[in-house]
């Protein structure tokens, strides 16, 4: 379970094609720095992402495109944040300070002993790639059913929970630091499934 410490702490919708996303890159190869999820107050990602950028602090906004349809029968489409309350940021560990400054920055995620818990650049990389690649939009965090692995594209080698959808298959994949899931399609023929876990292994 994630802690909330002074800056530290320890979540559906529509899917179309392509997933947007909003992020600044201002990394300074010669600065060894490490990404960092960021918790925000509700629906001020994107504000808060804009702030980041104009601090020259690298971050990453992952977004899924919703159809809404309004009061009066209108609809819109509308670019909403694929984990709601969190965005990415790269940064020294010495630099939390200047982004937790940042107006709806609340706590940087941490881990055990109350310390941030940076995520794999590998992590990031499979995200920005995946969405870039298939359509997603979140989900509830799913702790039962079959476990899958991906064996093509971007998302290659990342392991979740199969869900039938009516024209395919939607793996739910989770990002185990925020404990937040998110959905994609994947053609049956990229599936590989993996055994059922050994009980008390």
């Amino acid at each position: 379970m994630h802690r909330i410490e002074h800056g530290i702490a320890s979540g559906t919708g529509q899917m179309l094609q392509q997933s947007p996303v909003i992020g600044q890159q201002f990394a300074d190869p010669s600065r060894p720095s490490s990404w960092f999820a960021l918790y925000t107050t509700a629906r001020h990602e994107k504000r808060v992402a804009e702030h980041l950028g104009q601090r020259e602090i690298e971050c990453y906004l992952p977004l899924y495109r919703s159809q809404r349809r309004w009061n009066d029968g209108s609809r819109v489409t509308l670019d909403l944040p694929l984990f709601p309350g969190y965005l990415f940021i790269r940064i020294r560990r010495d630099e939390r300070g200047n982004a937790l400054s940042v107006p709806g920055a609340v706590a940087v995620v941490g881990g055990t002993g109350g310390e941030p818990a940076p995520l794999p650049d590998a992590a990031i990389d499979a995200l920005r790639a995946g969405l870039a690649e298939r359509a997603a939009q979140p989900h509830s965090m799913v702790t039962a059913g079959q476990r899958v692995r991906i064996r093509s594209g971007a998302l290659c080698g990342l392991e979740g929970i199969v869900v039938r959808a009516k024209n395919g298959y939607r793996v739910v994949l989770t990002l185990e630091q925020i404990m937040q899931s998110y959905a994609v399609e994947v053609d049956r023929e990229d599936l590989e499934l993996l055994a059922p876990a050994t009980p008390g292994a």
